[in-house]
């Protein structure tokens, strides 16, 4: 069984749903495995004309890549059963595989979650660090557990009671919501990876955002590398995927912000101001942070199989980057990834242009 895994090095929406779908592109039948984080990605894909943000399927739906959702994943009712909805009226026909032993996002996690301590670290407010913080409590909700209605009522009054939270109109959509997804047809309960001939592990934020090697408090309660997919079982080809330059959506620390820039943002751009991380920040690349991330995770750091360049359009007019303190100019884009590569020991590098998929090319 083959396995490939996409991977962001920086602090997320580095371009993981554009490569995830291109390698769904170069394999129909391949299984989408998510493996780590939840219902905060927002993995863009444009696909033939129709555009989609990926949070709770996996970025090879509108091809008809099956996913799976790894015990590593949180789950989220009410969002399954809108992006379902989403999906089907663009065509998609959406197959999930979803492990029994995933925690489940209730209204309660993300009211907690939306509270201003939590803004405060950059949270997505979409209630995945809360739900698995209250898993480590022992107050659970799985999976597995939506299958019991009356275990599921009396978990569900134990939460409120522990968040001292009570919304009865929000009980009943997250309800009514749960009854659609465990009898849908589509939407399979089950445990451990579905055989397949062809894995395509996709990442939920970046390497700078992993629990262990991010910034703390400013990361998600994810292994954001390799970790998880050791623990499956799997060595895969990683696919690691940088923008032209750096990003970061939410509170916390991030390089070269003072410096100027000439960068000229795509207007389509999925990652704009929002009440819980307020504004898109962008700056330089910085190959010493993304250096870092890749050094911390020891399987992706022996194994620097192919780096992704995204978004190169934009930067057309400011090829620079940031090593070792000092500003790097680059005479052409050529010359701007290849340096970028080099210093990174990356074997093959692979460039985008435009948030089309299939405009995902290789230059060396």
């Amino acid at each position: 069984m083959s396995s490939k895994a996409v991977i962001g090095l920086g602090f997320g929406d580095e371009g993981k749903g554009l490569t995830t779908n291109f390698l769904c592109l170069q394999n129909p039948g391949a299984l989408v495995v998510r493996y780590s984080g939840g219902q905060q990605a927002g993995h863009t894909v444009v696909l033939d004309g129709k555009r989609h943000v990926f949070s709770n399927f996996g970025s090879g739906t509108l091809n008809g890549n099956p996913t799976y959702w790894s015990k590593y994943c949180t789950v989220d009712p009410f969002g399954l059963y809108n992006e379902l909805q989403i999906l089907t009226k663009l065509g998609a026909i959406p197959f999930i595989y979803i492990d029994g032993k995933c925690p489940i996002t209730t209204p309660m996690d993300k009211w907690v979650n939306q509270m201003p301590f939590d803004m405060k670290n950059g949270t997505c407010g979409t209630g995945v660090g809360t739900t698995l913080q209250r898993e480590e409590r022992f107050y659970s909700l799985l999976f597995e557990d939506l299958f019991h209605p009356e275990a599921l009522d009396i978990k569900l009054k134990l939460i409120e009671e522990n968040y001292r939270f009570k919304n009865d109109e929000q009980i009943d959509v997250f309800k009514h919501c749960v009854k659609y997804i465990t009898e849908h047809r589509n939407i399979n309960l089950t445990y451990g990876i579905p055989k397949n001939k062809e894995l395509i592990f996709e990442g939920s934020q970046g390497l700078l955002l992993d629990q262990h090697y991010g910034f703390f408090p400013h990361v998600t309660r994810s292994n954001t590398g390799s970790t998880n997919i050791a623990e499956l079982g799997y060595i895969p080809e990683f696919w690691c995927v940088t923008r032209a330059y750096q990003t970061r959506h939410g509170n916390g620390p991030m390089t070269n912000e003072d410096i100027e820039h000439k960068f000229e943002l795509n207007p389509l751009e999925t990652n704009v101001f929002n009440d819980f991380q307020g504004k898109f920040r962008v700056s330089l690349l910085d190959l010493d942070l993304l250096e870092y991330a890749i050094i911390k995770d020891s399987l992706i750091s022996r194994h620097r199989d192919n780096l992704v360049i995204t978004c190169l359009d934009q930067i057309e007019n400011d090829l620079r980057f940031t090593f070792k303190g000092n500003i790097h100019i680059a005479k052409d884009e050529l010359s701007f990834c290849n340096i970028i590569a080099s210093l990174l020991k990356f074997k093959n590098v692979w460039i985008s242009k435009s948030d089309e998929s299939h405009n995902l090319k290789q230059i060396f």
